[in-house]
């Protein structure tokens, strides 16, 4: 049975993109939106403020990594992962299957679930449809993801339609083992790789069971983006039309406007994070790396769009410094600005949406994305931070 409280409502379309509004037990999320990712509790480098000023509003957490530190039953007993982090949003929590798929050697899949090593201490662990969902109920997720299997690709369309059949079983249990309350939802995941027959089975599967959301999994797992889009040209028109999508793990900004021209409304990805930790800066401008020696003596800030700390009390030559002098606050600010970067730029395809000037929005945003960094006469002056 879905939540009747926990729902997504179409506010405006622009050919097939979609700007909406989900309803949650924690506050309501507006879309297209970007969620930050907080694997183990923590967006990386960031404190929760930080991560609230930059307008976003929902995050995402990991089963397969708070179970096993510091556990679900102790973040349950310490008031759910929403006070232990101190994050009050909505929060999705993803299955931990992808995670386990990949441990390679360390894990035994079979068609109950999947027994797996510890990566941290070697300690042996059971993940199943059912103990997942479980875990996600402990935590307090606002969103709970189904335990489904995500394959590598390339591989034979047997073995894909053999792994998204068995997810499929598995989104049913999933399913059965989700508690109902107001308010909260769970998301059924499409596989199938890149084979439309096998994504238009999955969705079938998944709409017959019923969800209050949809995901796309199994992408941008090294098929490419053409492939990447195509897949999804074929998939989203088949998916539930009054239901948030979520394409999991994606990705770069073109990615995200890419997928969101096809109706996708929901992403996560650790691209800007992990980006910010190694002095890689998403602007409107394309990428710049901060630790090239060109910018030692530039005194503008890394945007001059971007009204995050590290743009607006910091310039280029500072950033630099800390990341040649390894400091841990060149990190700290420069994840600030890409998860400020990313915020903004879903903001403006959404308002580009409701304005119903998409088309015209995007083709200026890849043009930019192309174009050199801005000239002198298009900075404004240089930030001098003030003097206490």
């Amino acid at each position: 049975m879905k939540s009747d409280t926990f729902r997504w409502i179409c506010e405006s379309t622009d050919g097939a993109a979609r700007a909406g509004r989900l309803q949650t037990a924690h506050g309501p999320v507006e879309t297209p939106t970007f969620m930050p990712v907080g694997t183990v509790g923590t967006v990386k480098a960031m404190t929760m403020d930080a991560v609230r000023s930059t307008g976003a509003g929902i995050v995402l957490g990991n089963t397969y990594h708070l179970m096993l530190r510091p556990g679900a039953e102790r973040v349950q007993a310490l008031g759910g992962l929403h006070r232990f982090m101190d994050w009050h949003g909505p929060i999705l929590t993803d299955s931990g299957g992808f995670q386990v798929m990949s441990l390679g050697a360390l894990r035994k899949l079979d068609q109950d679930g999947v027994t797996f090593q510890s990566h941290i201490d070697g300690s042996k662990h059971r993940l199943d449809p059912e103990r997942s969902t479980a875990i996600q109920h402990a935590l307090d997720a606002t969103i709970t993801m189904c335990l489904d299997e995500c394959p590598a690709l390339p591989a034979e369309a047997e073995a894909i339609a053999a792994s998204m059949q068995m997810s499929m079983r598995w989104a049913a249990r999933s399913r059965e083992a989700f508690v109902a309350r107001p308010g909260y939802g769970q998301f059924g995941i499409v596989q199938g790789g890149t084979e439309p027959e096998l994504r238009a089975e999955s969705v079938k599967a998944l709409t017959e069971i019923g969800f209050e959301g949809y995901a796309v999994g199994g992408l941008a797992v090294g098929e490419g983006q053409a492939l990447m889009f195509s897949t999804l040209d074929v998939t989203t028109p088949l998916m539930p039309a009054d239901a948030p999508r979520y394409l999991m793990g994606v990705g770069t900004p073109d990615d995200l406007l890419g997928a969101v021209e096809r109706g996708i409304d929901m992403f996560d990805c650790v691209m800007p994070t992990r980006a910010g930790r190694t002095a890689r800066a998403y602007t409107e401008r394309g990428t710049m790396n901060l630790r090239n020696a060109r910018f030692a003596e530039d005194a503008r800030p890394v945007s001059p769009h971007c009204d995050c700390l590290a743009c607006s009390r910091h310039s280029r030559a500072y950033l630099h410094h800390l990341f040649r002098t390894n400091e841990i606050l060149g990190p700290m600010l420069l994840t600030w600005h890409n998860l400020a970067y990313y915020q903004r730029l879903m903001r403006g395809i959404r308002a580009a949406i409701v304005d119903g000037t998409l088309g015209a929005h995007a083709v200026h945003l890849r043009a930019e994305w192309a174009a050199e960094d801005w000239s002198e006469d298009e900075m404004p002056q240089p930030i001098i931070p003030p003097v206490a």
